[in-house]
């Protein structure tokens, strides 16, 4: 998981330009799965049947990470970007980013005033986006176009895969590279003969931008259950507005609420009674301020019962991404767990007696 991880976060994916990402899951899953297609909006989806018909599942995973995009290349060489997904302006600063352009890729840095400029600023000011620039080295516009770098051109963070401790990494595109490491392996891992149904696995685009990828594949089937896996944000360090609801480390988080789902009551208790049975480290989540996949597959079709299962994150939407591999392979356990035991679980569809509202 460590090797995937690895491989996974160093490729050029920001949303919109997932391209690497699924060719490399689509090389990584051939002859694992029963098939692998890519949609029109750029999902990679991919199907694995179980030893005979049953239920259905729809597990996602989306491939981009957040990143910027060029906009204007200035007179003297800097560059001007714009955002893909959600950033936080006071990072930004003297951050190494990596520019994929027609000829390869480009490192730049996102400069800053020197240490020595400081007294004559206001330190408590804070630049947005738009007032910052890359530099590429290059000192004048024809020589970044020399460079290969053109207008529309995608950035990332640079990557890079550090080893905190024995357990604990850190990096760029956890969120949600993390996810897709999970969903390939749990692919890769089961056999057919451990589940009945299908496994339809899909590994989706553009979610930090408004979950479109998961939008168009929550139309294409009509499944029985969908799990959506992503990272959350875990409350567990010394800013005033942690409240320790969540930890790196305590195990992976089974979604009850955030902004964009109220998990189905029915797929969340039987997370939690397999997580249960099969000792599977696990802590509840209620945090509002997030969204995943998940939100727009459970309205998919005439409406899928829809869950989310976490794996907890410091930092996320930076480059320094903090993820506890343990939680990672609580994540994958869970999801193995549940996928095999689909057929002994009970209808997840909602389905009220009327008569007893009376």
């Amino acid at each position: 998981m460590k090797d995937l991880l690895k491989e996974l976060t160093a490729i050029h994916g920001p949303c919109g330009f997932e391209d690497e990402v699924a060719i490399y899951i689509a090389n990584r899953l051939k002859g694992k799965v029963d098939s692998i297609k890519i949609d029109n909006a750029g999902n990679l989806i991919t199907i694995k049947k179980g030893h005979k018909p049953g239920p259905k599942i729809i597990v996602a995973a989306h491939m981009d990470e957040v990143g910027f995009i060029v906009k204007k290349i200035e007179k003297n060489g800097l560059i001007r970007f714009e955002k893909l997904g959600g950033h936080d302006d006071r990072i930004l600063l003297s951050q190494r980013v990596q520019i994929k352009t027609a000829t390869g890729m480009r490192t730049g840095v996102i400069g800053t005033i020197s240490a020595h400029m400081v007294k004559f600023d206001d330190p408590m000011k804070v630049r947005i986006h738009r007032n910052l620039y890359i530099d590429v080295g290059a000192g004048s516009q024809q020589e970044a176009k020399d460079l290969g770098i053109e207008i529309g051109d995608s950035v990332t963070w640079f990557p890079h895969f550090d080893l905190l401790t024995e357990t604990r990494v850190s990096g760029k595109a956890f969120d949600d590279r993390a996810g897709c490491a999970i969903l390939v392996k749990a692919l890769e891992d089961l056999d057919s003969a451990d589940f009945v149904g299908e496994i339809i696995g899909v590994f989706t685009v553009q979610e930090e931008v408004g979950l479109r990828g998961a939008r168009t594949a929550a139309h294409q089937f009509d499944a029985d259950v969908a799990l959506a896996l992503d990272t959350t944000a875990v409350s567990d360090t010394p800013e005033e507005m942690m409240d320790n609801t969540l930890a790196l480390g305590d195990g992976v988080g089974i979604k009850v609420i955030d902004f964009s789902l109220i998990a189905n009551k029915k797929v969340k208790n039987q997370l939690v009674k397999a997580a249960n049975e099969h000792d599977i480290n696990y802590q509840l989540e209620v945090f509002p301020g997030i969204g995943t996949d998940a939100g727009e597959l459970s309205v998919g079709q005439s409406g899928m019962p829809t869950g989310v299962l976490s794996i907890p994150s410091r930092y996320a939407h930076s480059s320094i991404e903090v993820i506890d591999l343990n939680d990672v392979e609580a994540t994958r356990q869970l999801l193995v767990a549940f996928i095999k035991e689909m057929n002994y679980a009970a209808d997840y569809r909602v389905k009220l007696n009327l008569e007893e509202t009376k």
